[in-house]
């Protein structure tokens, strides 16, 4: 029987602050094969310098050209057989979203996807961004099936957020244009893994610390795992560590 692998998606909201609060003895709890990082606010030789205490583990990190900001990575115990960054689109890459694995039976992807921020004001910049990103992972699948992860910086269902009906349209995250990106996201052939095996379960990934959302358990799910209906099968599990801090 070949063994099951555990994959940990993370938005850790800046490694370097991580490492300072227990990163490498929460990764050590957390036991993952592989680990999708998200924010790491740092650059590629930073990155590098923290994953020297990685044991194990072989290292893919894009960062974005703006120092402090964006940024992913991946930590591997399974040796890919191809990686890509980016999805081909100089306006986005520069931001350093977007880490693609290639493996025997699938592509594992690892997102950090943009935020609509306070106003909305890159609400259209996001509606882009969905639309190109969604080409991008329907290319993929159309070869071989996806799993995708990452904060997606959008609940997808009333049940996804603490506080619907006050956010709807008014909340980056929270907006018909954000949801209808997730929703065709899904239309390529993907499934809700953390949905497919909890359709009734609230629990959330994101709290407002300025509000004490985490205290309160006023919370949103903006972190997931989709994948394709090839790999529906063999997911075992999908669940959220509610203690570990970040996303």
């Amino acid at each position: 029987m070949r063994k099951a692998h555990k994959i940990i998606s993370w938005n850790v909201n800046g490694i370097r602050a991580a490492v300072n609060k227990d990163f490498y003895r929460t990764v050590e709890r957390m036991e993952p094969d592989i680990l999708c990082i998200q924010e790491t606010k740092a650059q590629d030789d930073i990155v590098e310098g923290i994953s020297k205490e990685m044991n194990g583990f072989d290292l893919f990190v894009s960062s974005a050209v703006k120092k402090g900001y964006s940024g992913t990575c991946v930590f591997t115990r399974i040796k890919p057989l191809s990686h890509a960054y980016g999805i081909g689109i100089d306006e986005h890459d520069q931001e350093g979203r977007v880490i693609t694995l290639e493996f025997p039976d699938f592509y594992l992807v690892n997102a950090y996807v943009p935020n609509s921020g306070n106003g909305l004001v890159r609400l259209d910049y996001r509606k882009t961004w969905d639309r190109d990103f969604k080409e991008y992972l329907s290319g993929l699948n159309a070869r071989k099936p996806v799993l995708f992860t990452g904060d997606l910086n959008v609940a997808h269902e009333p049940i996804d957020l603490a506080r619907p009906k006050e956010n709807y349209n008014k909340t980056s995250g929270y907006t018909q244009v954000e949801i209808d990106g997730f929703k065709n996201f899904l239309g390529i052939g993907l499934t809700d893994t953390f949905r497919h095996f909890y359709k009734d379960k609230v629990q959330y990934t994101f709290w407002n610390m300025r509000f004490r959302g985490r205290e309160k358990n006023i919370g949103w799910r903006l972190d997931y795992f989709p994948a394709a209906e090839g790999l529906l099968e063999k997911v075992k599990d999908s669940f959220i560590l509610g203690d570990v801090m970040g996303s």
